[in-house]
């Protein structure tokens, strides 16, 4: 099963990534809040829209008005305990069924944000590095403690240099290496394992570029966090391969902060365009 969901979701980023480059590299010329806010805004609306069809409203409109007339009981017989306990155990209750009434909404959209989120991390999560920058690179090695060590080398560093390593941190299973950049662009570090080519993606430059910070495992969690480069098979020596990329210093479009930014702007403009779709939640 574990195996299944792994290929599943590395087929599936095969389109996303697509999709991705197609839609978000315009943005990249823009600054980081403008084209967080813009991305942040459609997802708001569109997810205002899916929500809508795969709802049941009504159900939804009756539960609502349900709570409205309840809480009005609430203000009209305040004096009577009775009737001010079943008021609130009904609105309780609405509560309740609005909360099992977005299941099924929330359900379906889990997997196309998920997959977004996987997209604009490539974006925001980490910077290129700088020219003259420099970034540990750390490959992890599949196997336990008494496994035997394979041969691994830097064939060619791409537009960088190595400065240190490799390194073994035996504990841990990794060999890592200090590189410094030296080119602007993209272009690939290509290592030897035990005679086997294996390249891991290299960003230098600045603004915004496609950072991808690691060449994930075979673990469906971390495909989908780690969607652009073709992951690590089980039967692979290498289990992974990461770049200690710069944090992206920002409130709206930085390292982690982006991602609440995108939450709350969504949001926002979720229910700015919540009454003209006519849409209830």
């Amino acid at each position: 099963m574990t195996d299944f969901s792994a290929q599943l979701v590395t087929w599936v980023n095969v389109v996303t990534n697509a999709l991705g480059e197609f839609l978000l590299s315009p943005l990249g010329g823009l600054p980081g809040w403008l084209s967080n806010t813009i991305i942040s805004a459609v997802t708001g609306v569109l997810l205002l829209i899916i929500f809508k069809y795969t709802s049941n409203q009504r159900a939804i409109g009756r539960v609502r008005d349900d709570i409205k007339a309840h809480m009005l009981a609430l203000k009209l017989f305040k004096d009577s305990l009775v009737v001010t306990l079943k008021a609130q155990g009904r609105v309780f209750r609405g509560a309740f069924l609005l909360l099992f009434h977005a299941i099924v909404p929330m359900v379906v959209m889990i997997v196309p944000v998920s997959l977004l989120l996987g997209q604009m991390s490539l974006w925001y999560q980490s910077r290129p590095l700088g020219n003259g920058e420099e970034a540990l690179v750390v490959m992890a090695l599949n196997g336990d403690m008494e496994s035997a060590w394979p041969e691994v080398s830097i064939k060619s560093p791409g537009g960088a240099e190595v400065t240190t390593g490799p390194v073994r941190v035996f504990s841990e299973r990794q060999i890592c290496w200090k590189i410094k950049a030296v080119e602007d662009g993209y272009s690939e570090i290509d290592f030897a394992v035990d005679g086997q080519e294996v390249k891991k993606e290299l960003a230098i430059g600045e603004g915004f570029m496609r950072v991808s910070s690691k060449r994930p495992g075979w673990k469906w969690s971390e495909i989908i966090m780690y969607p652009w480069e073709r992951p690590f098979r089980l039967d692979s020596a290498v289990k992974s391969i990461s770049i200690d990329y710069p944090e992206r210093l920002s409130r709206t479009s930085g390292t982690d902060w982006w991602m609440a930014y995108f939450f709350v702007v969504s949001m926002v403009f979720a229910f700015i365009f919540k009454p003209f779709l006519k849409v209830r939640i």
